[in-house]
C-alpha cells in the first residue's frame, strides 16, 4: 500500500535547517545520497538543501521505482507548482494522490473531455419547467406563499447545470454570451466534475468553481466549457462594482437596472435642469443611493420624496459607470476607439466608429445605445440646460471609457479624444446604433 513517510537521519541534528521544515530536512546533501537514504521504499521522502544552489532546497519523493526530484518553495505556504499546502506532509500526501492517478489512468485523463455530459443532461428538462417559472416570479408578486415555497424548494436542489440548461431554453432570458469566472477551489468531501462527470481528485484545489453561477469541473475540463454562464443572484453581492454582463445576466434584463430607472427618473424630471450631468450632486447622498442599489435592487427608491436634487441621480448614474471593473467601452475595443477618434476625415471617422462599436459585447452595446438615446434627449432641452454634446463627451467621456494602461500621461493625452468619440455618438446616435 503506497503511504507517505518522512525518513530521517536517526538523532543527527541538522545544521541551519529553516523554521518552517521539520525532520524530514536533511541539510546539505547530493541526490545520490537523497536517493541512498530513501531505500527504495515507495512514498517516502526527505529535503535536501542543494550543493549547487545554497539556500534552495529540495523534495526527494519515492514513486514508481525511481526518486523525483522536486524544487520545492515556501511563502507562508509550501508549494511546488500551483498548489499552496499548510504542511509538507499534505504536500507529498496530495502529490502522490496526482502521481498514481495520472501514471494509473494517464490514457482514460486524456479522454475525459472528448465525450463531456455537458451538452446532454437528461434531468435538466425534468426541472426546466420549474425553474424557468423561477426566473418569471419576480415579474409575478402575487403568487400564493405556498407554490413560492415550492418551487423554492425544488430550486435549491437543482445543481448550477440544470439549472443553467433551464436558463439557456428560458425565452424570457436575453441571450448575452458571458465567460465563466473559474476559480480555483478545495472542495470538501468527494465532489464530480460537472463537465465530464469523472471524480475531482486531490486534497486540496481539486478543481476550479464558477464564482458567479456556481459551476464545479476540473482545471483542464474548464478549457472546453463553452461561454454560457448564468450567473446565480445569490452569489451576486453587488450592483455597483459588478460586472456588467454578469449583472444583466443575474437579473435576466437587457441593461443593468441601475441605468434603467435612473434615466427614467432623470427624463421625468431633470431633462430642463441647469448643468445636467455637469453639475455635481453631494457626495454622501450619491453614496446613499449607491447603498439602495447594491441593498434593494430593482426597488430601490430613488423618487423626488427620497432625493429631490436630480443631480444625486446623475451622479449616482456616473458613478455606476465608473465603479465597473470593465468600463461600457471596454479595455479591448479602448485602442480602436482612440484610433478613429483621430481621424481627420469625418465620414471615413464615423465609419471607423461604427465598426469598433460592433466589437463591444452585446450587453455593453445595448447600454451604451440606451444612454446615448437618453444624452441626445438631454441636447435637445439646451437651451434650458446648456448641455450640447461636446459639454456631455467631456463629462461621460472619461466616465465610459479607461484606458487599459495605468498611465497618467496616456490618461491626459487620450482625454480629447474620448470627448470626441462620446460627443460623435451622441450626435449620430441614430446612424450608429
Amino acid at each position: 500500500m503506497l503511504k507517505n513517510t518522512s525518513l530521517q537521519y536517526g538523532n543527527r541534528t541538522v545544521e541551519n535547517r529553516p523554521k518552517y521544515y521539520g525532520r524530514e530536512f536533511h541539510g546539505i546533501i547530493s541526490r545520490e545520497q537523497a536517493d541512498e537514504l530513501l531505500g527504495g521504499v515507495e512514498g517516502a521522502y526527505i529535503l535536501r538543501e542543494s550543493q549547487r544552489q545554497p539556500g534552495c532546497y529540495t523534495l526527494a519523493l519515492r514513486f514508481g521505482n525511481q526518486t523525483l526530484n522536486y524544487r520545492l518553495f515556501y511563502d507562508g505556504k509550501h508549494f511546488v507548482g500551483e498548489k499552496r499546502f499548510e504542511s509538507i506532509h499534505d504536500l507529498v500526501t496530495d502529490g502522490l494522490i496526482t502521481l498514481y492517478i495520472e501514471t494509473k489512468a494517464s490514457e482514460y485523463i486524456s479522454k475525459m473531455t472528448t465525450n463531456p455530459i455537458y451538452e446532454h443532461i437528461g434531468y435538466a428538462t425534468l426541472l426546466r419547467e420549474k425553474v424557468s417559472r423561477r426566473l418569471s416570479r419576480s415579474k409575478n408578486e402575487s403568487r400564493k406563499t405556498s407554490v413560492a415555497n415550492e418551487e423554492h424548494t425544488a430550486v435549491e436542489k437543482i445543481s448550477s447545470l440544470v439549472r443553467r440548461a433551464a436558463l439557456t431554453h428560458n425565452d424570457n432570458h436575453f441571450n448575452y454570451e458571458k465567460t465563466h469566472n473559474f476559480k480555483v477551489h478545495t472542495f470538501r468531501g468527494p465532489h464530480w466534475c460537472e463537465y465530464c462527470a469523472n471524480f475531482m481528485w486531490g486534497l486540496i484545489a481539486q478543481g476550479v468553481r464558477c464564482s458567479d453561477c456556481g459551476l464545479n469541473v476540473h482545471k483542464q475540463c474548464s478549457k472546453h466549457v463553452p461561454n454560457d454562464c448564468q450567473p446565480d443572484l445569490k452569489r451576486i453581492k453587488k450592483v455597483y462594482c459588478c460586472d456588467l454582463t454578469t449583472l444583466v445576466k443575474a437579473h435576466n434584463t437587457q441593461r443593468p437596472m441601475v441605468v434603467d430607472i435612473c434615466i427614467r427618473e432623470i427624463e421625468a424630471r431633470g431633462l430642463k435642469s441647469e448643468g445636467l450631468y455637469r453639475v455635481s450632486g453631494f457626495t454622501e447622498h450619491i453614496e446613499d443611493v449607491k447603498m439602495a442599489f447594491d441593498r434593494d435592487g430593482e426597488k430601490a427608491d430613488i423618487s423626488a420624496n427620497i432625493y429631490p436634487d436630480i443631480n444625486i441621480i446623475t451622479g449616482a448614474l456616473k458613478l455606476y459607470f465608473r465603479d465597473l471593473p470593465i468600463p461600457v467601452i471596454t479595455y479591448d475595443t479602448y485602442p480602436k476607439f482612440i484610433e478613429a477618434a483621430k481621424i481627420s476625415n469625418a465620414d471615413e471617422r464615423l465609419e471607423a466608429v461604427h465598426e469598433v462599436l460592433m466589437l463591444l459585447p452585446p450587453a455593453h452595446y445595448e447600454t451604451l445605445r440606451y444612454l446615448m438615446i437618453h444624452l441626445k434627449k438631454v441636447t435637445l432641452n439646451e437651451k434650458d440646460n446648456f448641455m450640447n454634446a461636446e459639454n456631455l463627451g467631456i463629462v461621460f467621456g472619461p466616465t465610459l471609457m479607461r484606458s487599459p494602461e495605468d498611465s497618467t500621461l496616456t490618461t491626459l493625452q487620450d482625454m480629447r479624444y474620448q470627448k470626441l468619440i462620446v460627443q460623435i455618438l451622441i450626435e449620430n446616435e441614430d446612424v450608429l446604433f
